[in-house]
This record gives structure tokens, C-alpha cells and sequence, in this order.
């Protein structure tokens, strides 16, 4: 639908324009000289836990990611606020301060921002990062052989829905808020050494629907399920069917682009979930990937090779 609505939008042409709204990338990159372009990226949404600190550090490693998935580093970022008048500025200067300190983690700056007032609790970041221009991640450059690394385990839009239902654990849940308040840049500087094919982050779309982002006419992509790192509590609540709406509708979207083989409806359930502030899905050559993902681990990161570039094939994407 936004692809029909952004094809309507007359676009400038710039030379220096090196990624716009006219693709599926994470950010858009403007170069300045022949060795320095920006990044430049948003992202805000409202909480989807009870903490507002908590929240503001999820909603800023969130917005932060898109730099990484770039192959940038951030420098500047303002606050985007939607708050209600009526509400407690307790509230509101927690989800600042969780913000500010994910900001200070990635060796940004904060400086300044906008609020509204809102019905509804809003908060993110526009985010201005820097990449030379030679060293743009794009999301559907991968190579024949490539394979792709995971950098964070998949369930958190499942286990959310499902804590606020009273049927996950504490302990559960606390290592789903883990997993998204962690800053991708940590990720992407471990791999920076690498030849990089190709970078996006997992959100909204879920895993598959970026995988499918990450696929053009050239190649498809084969997954192997058993490699893909997951919350076991959000496994068991698939199998409940206790799923998002997010996921359906990406299951609907992928249907015929996606095969799944003879891969267990839980898992994937799990494919399809909605991912807030999910990891990176990164391109490589296939030596390189397995030594990626043990470094990763070594640095207490959940991540694994999951998935071989191949020959293009019918489909886009093949689950085993």
C-alpha cells in the first residue's frame, strides 16, 4: 500500500541523493563530499511495555538500528514525543532519560527534539548518522554463496502480546526487554572487518518479510529453521496460537513469495512475528559468516548463520 502512495510523490532529482524513499532500505544516505554522506533515518511508535524508562531505551535502540543496517555510525539525534497533557511528567522524563542514555551508548549526541500533545503515548528518535559513500549497506546486494547471520533471537512481538495477557514469566519477558533495548551498532562493529554484502535490520515485517527485502531478481534465499534463534516461550505460545495481527498480515503478504516446506505452523508463527527493535540480518561470504557468529556469541549475543544465498529459483525465499 505505501509503495502505491510513496510512487505518487514527486522526487527532486539529486546526484547526491544515494538512497531515497524509492527503495526498501533502512535510512536514506546524502553525500556531502566524495568521502563522507549522511544517514539519515526516524522511527517511533507507541509502548509496548508497562516501563517507561524501559520503553524510551527500546524505542531509541529502535531507531539507532536503521544507521547500523546503513553501515554508518550515528551522531545526532532528536526526540520525537507524543504525550498526553494530562498525564504524570514523571512518565514522560523517564522515557526521555531511557532514550538519552541509549543515545550516549552509541556515541551520538542528543540534542533537542519535538513534542505534541497526544491521546496516545508516542516516543522515537530522528536519527543523522555517517558512512563514506564506497561503504553503504544496502539491504538487496547479497552474492551467489553469501550466507546470512542473525544477530538477535526472534518471538519478541508474540511474547509481548502474550505478557500483557498474563501468560509469559517474568523472567521471559525480562530477556525479551534484553534483547530489544540492545544497540545493533555493537553487532555491526564486530562485522565491520568483514566484506559486507548486504545489511537490514528485523522489525515490523518480521524475519521473513526482511529477508524478503534483502532478495532481488538475481538470487532467492534458503533458511534453515533449525538454526534460527528463538524465545522458547514465545515458541509454546505460537503453538497455542496466541499470534499478533502484525504476523498475519505478514503472512498473508509473503504467501506467495515464500515457500515453507514441512517446517512446524509454531515456527513459523515465529518467522511471520513482528520484531520490536530486532537484530540485524547480515550478508557475507560463508567462511566469514561462521567466524561472525562465533565472535557475536563470544560477546554475549544469540546469533547464528541462518540462511545460504542461492541461484534465483521460483520463489523468493525456501524454509527447511
Amino acid at each position: 500500500m505505501l509503495a502505491k502512495i510513496t510512487g505518487n510523490i514527486p522526487v527532486v532529482a539529486d546526484e547526491n541523493l544515494l538512497v531515497g524513499f524509492d527503495t526498501s532500505d533502512d535510512g536514506a544516505v546524502y553525500r556531502l563530499t566524495k568521502e563522507l554522506a549522511i544517514i539519515q533515518t526516524l522511527d517511533f511508535f507507541p509502548p509496548m511495555v508497562n516501563d517507561p524508562y524501559i520503553f524510551g531505551q527500546i524505542a531509541a535502540a529502535n531507531a539507532l538500528s536503521d544507521v547500523a543496517a546503513m553501515g554508518g555510525v550515528p551522531k545526532v539525534a532528536l526526540n520525537i514525543v507524543a504525550f498526553p497533557i494530562s498525564e504524570d511528567m514523571a512518565m514522560l522524563e523517564a522515557i526521555l532519560r531511557g532514550g538519552a542514555e541509549k543515545v550516549a551508548e552509541a556515541g551520538a549526541v542528543l540534542c533537542g527534539g519535538h513534542s505534541i500533545n497526544d491521546d496516545t503515548i508516542k516516543y522515537g528518535l530522528s536519527v543523522t548518522g555517517v558512512v563514506h559513500p564506497d561503504k553503504i549497506m544496502h539491504n538487496n546486494r547479497c552474492r551467489v554463496g553469501d550466507a546470512i547471520v542473525l544477530t538477535k533471537p526472534l518471538g519478541v512481538g508474540i511474547l509481548a502480546g502474550g505478557y500483557n495477557a498474563g501468560r509469559v514469566s517474568d523472567s521471559g519477558f525480562a530477556a525479551a526487554v534484553d534483547s530489544m533495548r540492545a544497540l545493533n551498532q555493537h553487532a555491526f562493529a564486530l562485522a565491520d572487518k568483514y566484506a559486507l554484502s548486504s545489511i537490514t535490520d528485523v522489525t515490523g515485517f518480521g524475519f521473513l518479510g526482511h529477508l524478503n527485502e534483502m532478495v532481488n531478481c538475481g538470487y532467492s534465499i534458503l533458511i534453515n529453521s533449525g538454526n534460527v534463534g528463538y524465545f522458547e516461550e514465545a515458541l509454546a505460545l505460537a503453538a497455542e496460537e496466541r499470534i499478533t495481527g502484525g504476523g498475519r498480515r505478514n503472512r498473508e503478504f509473503l504467501a506467495d513469495k515464500v515457500a515453507l516446506g514441512n517446517v512446524a505452523v509454531p515456527m513459523q508463527e515465529l518467522l511471520f512475528d513482528p520484531q520490536t527493535s530486532g537484530g540485524l540480518l547480515i550478508s557475507l561470504g560463508t567462511d566469514d559468516a561462521k567466524k561472525l557468529a562465533s565472535e557475536l556469541c563470544a560477546a554475549g549475543m544469540q546469533a547464528s548463520v541462518v540462511a545460504e544465498v542461492t541461484a534465483r529459483r521460483e520463489k523468493n525465499i525456501y524454509v527447511e
